[in-house]
């Protein structure tokens, strides 16, 4: 059940916006969670809803891997969400005139260099939306072995390359994250969490918020694990190793993450009275700053224009969503994400068309179905591997007195499967990605039936391929082996 914790139901004074007049109230929120929950393969999703300066709604659905419901308490980590707020705090040290965002990054990391001279002239700003020009082509930060601390991934980025000059093109990558938060430990001479904790959330009332430098080393106790999801299972999984800190390493809770929607569509004014940044550094930081790219400073602008974030470990997802009329909206889910789901953000549409009055369409369950073809496709390869290998040695009589050359040429394919079990995380981190870095055991995190398939599909051709090229060697030594002569005929020649 989710479990409603508001402050009533709040009436709208936004209904000249499209929006509805009333808040939904907790029998709605429910039935729309539940059915995102079903269809999406989602054991538990936390929920925050708010206008103006008022909570709306907070609550939990389902259960968390431990078999605990998921409440407005329930700490989940908010992944890549964790830039805005990254973002915040270097504007506030900014607006205190400890940073200035058009000055090179050197200027307060002296110790940050990476293999690009152009490098050089990379600016906070720059960081902050993305436009340093490294990417996770020229950096490819999953990879390689991960930091403990925002001081070891400043180091680690020296090898970086860029793929552009800076401030000229837009690439999404974590490092840029990694490195505001090394920043901001720098210029405030403390810890980057301790920062976050005294400064950012503990101010608006965030006390149940922390943010942590590694998975799953530091994840806290009362964290649980999160899901994979295969066959319409979910499988509860530790998170794999990663440096998160400043790019995706803040865990909350739904009660918290009202806190942080209610500063962002009051301009930098808590809902207890605190401010934490003007009005002015808020919307620069909802904007992007030039028409090449949506991304502002820590959020992004999506095809309708608006103000939004998504996060993505491979256990959690969750978003956030900024709408007209003071409305907020953030997600959070323990699950991670794969072929035929993309994280929460479907819900929060449909959280989004449930305040503004409409009617949320649930859809068909499209991660079981792309699931279960994966595993009609894997089933398909084994038994025709199998039917293969039954008829090898047909195959090979028939085919022994070809030419060398047009049998390899035939067998060739049989290594394809191979070279895509191969290159398939590189693959699905540019069709699927955009671009994004993506390990061998994070594409298993990703999609374990697609990984099965391929493994049964490369070992099956590996195995006919091999038994084949046996075959046709003994087949073709049999047919060029002189006979041998019996002994009634060795005696008519003696």
């Amino acid at each position: 059940m989710v479990a409603a914790v508001a402050a009533g139901l709040m009436v709208s004074s936004a209904a000249d916006t499209g929006f509805a007049a009333t808040a939904p109230d907790a029998a709605a929120v429910e039935q729309v969670v539940s059915g995102f929950a079903g269809k999406a393969g989602y054991p538990g999703i936390a929920v925050a809803i708010t206008k103006g300066d008022q909570v709306l709604y907070t609550g939990g659905y389902g259960h968390d891997s431990a078999g605990a419901a998921v409440t407005a308490t329930t700490p989940m980590p908010v992944a890549s969400v964790s830039k805005s707020f990254t973002a915040l705090a270097v504007m506030r040290l900014a607006e205190a005139g400890k940073v200035t965002l058009d000055a090179p990054v050197r200027d307060y990391l002296p110790d940050f260099r990476i293999a690009d001279p152009r490098g050089a002239r990379i600016t906070v700003r720059e960081l902050l939306n993305q436009t340093s020009g490294i990417t996770d082509g020229t950096f490819p930060e999953k990879s390689l072995p991960q930091p403990a601390s925002p001081a070891a991934a400043v180091t680690r980025a020296r090898d970086a390359t860029l793929a552009a000059e800076p401030g000229t093109k837009h690439y999404y990558t974590n490092t840029n994250y990694h490195l505001a938060a090394r920043l901001v430990e720098v210029v405030t001479g403390e810890p980057f969490a301790d920062y976050m904790r005294r400064d950012v959330f503990e101010p608006i009332g965030m006390r149940a918020t922390t943010t942590i430098n590694q998975t799953p080393r530091d994840l806290p106790d009362n964290l649980r694990k999160g899901y994979i999801y295969a066959y319409g299972m979910s499988i509860p999984a530790t998170e794999p190793i990663r440096f998160v800190n400043g790019s995706d390493g803040v865990i909350t809770t739904a009660d918290d993450m009202a806190q942080w929607l209610i500063l962002q569509n009051s301009g930098g004014l808590a809902a207890n009275g605190t401010r934490l940044v003007s009005a002015a550094s808020v919307a620069a930081m909802h904007t992007s700053s030039d028409p090449r790219w949506t991304y502002g400073m820590g959020w992004d602008t999506d095809l309708k224009g608006r103000v939004h974030h998504n996060g993505i470990w491979f256990t959690y997802t969750s978003d956030e969503l900024l709408l007209p009329g003071g409305y907020g909206i953030a997600v959070i889910g323990n699950s991670g994400i794969g072929l035929g789901n993309e994280g929460v953000a479907a819900l929060t549409d449909e959280l989004a068309t449930l305040v503004a009055g409409g009617e949320p369409q649930t859809g068909a369950p499209v991660r079981l179905i792309v699931d279960l073809l994966l595993a009609a496709l894997t089933l398909l390869s084994a038994f025709l591997g199998v039917r293969n290998l039954r008829h090898t040695r047909d195959w090979a009589a028939r085919l022994a007195p070809r030419p060398s050359w047009r049998l390899a040429l035939r067998l060739t394919p049989r290594v394809v499967p191979l070279a895509l079990l191969i290159t398939l995380p590189d693959l699905l981190g540019r069709i699927v990605g955009g671009g994004r870095d993506m390990t061998f055991l994070q594409l298993c995190y990703y999609s374990v039936p697609l990984v099965a398939w391929s493994a049964v599909a490369t070992v099956m051709n590996i195995g006919v391929l091999t038994v084949r090229v046996v075959a046709l060697i003994r087949a073709r030594r049999s047919v060029e082996a002189p006979p041998v002569p019996d002994g009634s005929a060795r005696l008519a020649t003696g």
